[in-house]
C-alpha cells in the first residue's frame, strides 16, 4: 500500500505566504495566513473600519474576500508547476452578525481536480460560532 499524495505540494511557511499578500487588498484588510494542516488553511480577519459596514457589522464583501482569499490561495498550493488557479464562481452564506473581534476562515476541498477545484471556507467568529459559509470554484490554467 503506498502512502496517499500529500494536498498541498511544496508547502511554503506562513511567513512566506504573509509576505505575498504585502500592498494588496489582503494586507489591506488585515487578513493573517495563521495555520497550513495537511488538508486546510487557516486565516484571520479583524473585524474593524477597515471590514466593517455603514452600520458596524462585519460586511458581507469582506466575508468573501476573506473566503476566495483562503481558497484560492489553498488551491494555488496544490497545483502541478506550470499550473495557477483562478476564480471561476464564489458564493456565500452570511449566517451570524459580528460587529467587532477577529473572525477566522478555514478552507478544505471538496474537490481537487486536474482542470477544476472545489473549496468550502467556514467564517467564525471569536467564541467559534459560524458566520458564514462558502463555496469557491476555481479553474486550473497555465501559469503563464
Amino acid at each position: 500500500m503506498t502512502a496517499p499524495t500529500p494536498l498541498f505540494r511544496n508547502p511554503p511557511t506562513l511567513e512566506a505566504l504573509n509576505a505575498l499578500s504585502r500592498g494588496t487588498a489582503i494586507e489591506t484588510l488585515g487578513i493573517v495566513f495563521t495555520e497550513l494542516g495537511p488538508d486546510f488553511l487557516r486565516g484571520t480577519m479583524p473585524v474593524d473600519a477597515r471590514t466593517q459596514q455603514p452600520y458596524g457589522l462585519l460586511h458581507g464583501g469582506a466575508s468573501v474576500l476573506l473566503a476566495e482569499t483562503l481558497g484560492s490561495t489553498a488551491g494555488n498550493l496544490c497545483t502541478a508547476p506550470g499550473r495557477r488557479c483562478v476564480g471561476l464562481e464564489i458564493n456565500a452564506n452570511h449566517l451570524r452578525a459580528v460587529r467587532e473581534g477577529t473572525v477566522t476562515g478555514t478552507a478544505r476541498p471538496l474537490h481537487v481536480g486536474a482542470r477544476t477545484q472545489v473549496w468550502e471556507i467556514r467564517i467564525e467568529d471569536a467564541r467559534g460560532k459560524p458566520v458564514c459559509v462558502s463555496r469557491l470554484t476555481l479553474a486550473v490554467i497555465d501559469a503563464d
